[in-house]
């Protein structure tokens, strides 16, 4: 689960030797009632099973399978960081309609799911789900739980460091802030994909045929190259922030099929 060498907290020298040695949170993506938060793990976690499907609540079953994913999620990581020797610290997932303050300010559904730093929490706003499947061409319960994984995966950066020492190399060089983004997201990718190799063989998700594709079509149809193609404007590297469409797959498929968080070192070398 975590390589010699390369595992978790190594990752946060890594970073420092690259970035500081030559931005604060994540939001990884382009209906719920305000306030309805869930922390810690408290839902029976089988994505693939009745328990994650069922239910209702203040948006029936999509707020239900959120709730769901992102504790299980979050359960994984808890499980890494104690092999590591260390403390996984819970975010808090908050549900909302629209728009909602946060500690990074006001959150609007228009940004996607966001993960807030200074509160430690991301925020989502179920109508995304359906831009996923309607208007991104990305269905599947596994897509969904990519993207809560993503955003935990950003709470993962937070913890061991990565963001505070994004957000200096930044203040000490502005040119690479965009590559420097690029970088962050593709590793929150990455995460994400650790997640479900550990929880698979952990058994508290079981993964059906055709789940894992469901997240990397996900990942692939919000590449920045394929939103700027969506949008009728014209592909321009320069200005990504979160990874074209084939940086996506690639970084969320190696954590998929490795497991390990020591592989998703996005910071060393080309992307």
């Amino acid at each position: 689960m975590i390589a010699g060498g390369g595992g978790i907290l190594g990752l946060i020298g890594v970073v420092v030797a690259l970035l500081l040695g030559g931005g604060g949170g994540g939001g990884g993506f382009g209906v719920s009632q305000p306030g309805f938060e869930a922390t810690s793990p408290q839902v029976s976690s089988d994505l693939a099973g009745q328990s994650c499907k069922a239910g209702t609540g203040p948006q029936g079953r999509a707020d239900v399978f959120a709730t769901c994913a992102f504790n299980d999620v979050q359960r994984t990581w808890s499980t890494i960081f104690s092999d590591a020797g260390e403390r996984y610290q819970p975010a808090t997932l908050v549900l909302y309609t629209g728009q909602t303050r946060t500690g990074c300010g006001v959150g609007s559904s228009a940004a996607g799911p966001f993960y807030c730093p200074a509160d430690q929490r991301v925020y989502l706003d179920l109508s995304f789900f359906d831009d996923l499947r309607r208007n991104l061409g990305a269905p599947g319960d596994f897509a969904q739980a990519y993207v809560v994984a993503h955003e935990v995966g950003h709470h993962v950066q937070q913890i061991l460091g990565t963001n505070d020492q994004v957000a200096a190399a930044v203040r000490k060089k502005p040119s690479q802030e965009n590559e420097l983004s690029v970088r962050t997201e593709l590793q929150a990718d990455c995460y994400s994909g650790v997640w479900a190799n550990t929880a698979q063989r952990a058994g508290t998700i079981r993964l059906d045929p055709g789940d894992p594709e469901e997240a990397i079509r996900a990942a692939g149809q919000i590449g920045d190259d394929r939103l700027q193609k969506a949008a009728g404007r014209r592909v321009n590297p320069e200005s990504f922030t979160h990874g074209s469409a084939e940086q996506r797959i690639t970084w969320l498929r190696r954590g998929l099929e490795e497991g390990d968080p020591g592989s998703c070192n996005t910071f060393k070398g080309d992307v």
